[in-house]
């Protein structure tokens, strides 16, 4: 944290810079109508919009746990647990890791807050890579919760899948 004031003044300055931001991205979701969307074919609550991150996400994430020739049908079986888990959220929950999703699919915010300026489909895997440490190490805490959120949706959704237990040695809950 060197570099990060730690005064009364370097607070608030961090306090409105979060305020402003949600601010901002709240007003531009609402204003886009993304917070309206309805859920996207097959999906309960992942939108149309959530899933060109998603889809970017995942692979990235899941990097060496899965083979590359299997990791379409990944994709789509971890989208599918992700959603399914989403629907166990309480609603509020659930509202707020839509509204992060948002936040994160509008260009007004997507660009300044991640360093990925165009569509999430024509970003790198060490774009990604990049912008995921940034949050990780970010010094507002909104960022590092962001950055938790992802990482523990996707790695639920995929560790709770069966074809996911083979690779990390699990066999799988006993029979009952």
């Amino acid at each position: 944290m060197s570099g990060l004031p730690l005064n009364r003044r370097g607070l608030l300055r961090i306090g409105l810079l979060g305020g402003a931001l949600l601010a901002t991205s709240g007003l531009a979701a609402s204003l886009s109508g993304c917070s309206r969307e309805l859920a996207a074919a097959n999906f309960s609550l992942l939108r149309p919009s959530d899933l060109p991150l998603l889809r970017r996400l995942i692979p990235v994430l899941l990097t060496g746990a899965v083979a590359a020739p299997d990791a379409p049908a990944v994709v789509e079986g971890t989208l599918s647990s992700l959603d399914r888990n989403l629907q166990q959220l309480s609603p509020a929950l659930a509202a707020q890791v839509l509204q992060l999703f948002d936040l994160l699919s509008l260009p007004l915010t997507r660009g300044p807050l991640t360093g990925i300026w165009g569509s999430w489909d024509a970003s790198s895997d060490q774009a990604m890579q990049d912008f995921l440490q940034r949050w990780q190490n970010a010094p507002l805490a909104l960022l590092r919760q962001g950055h938790a959120v992802l990482l523990q949706l996707v790695l639920m959704a995929w560790y709770g899948r069966p074809e996911a237990w083979a690779h990390c040695g699990y066999p799988g809950p006993p029979t009952v």
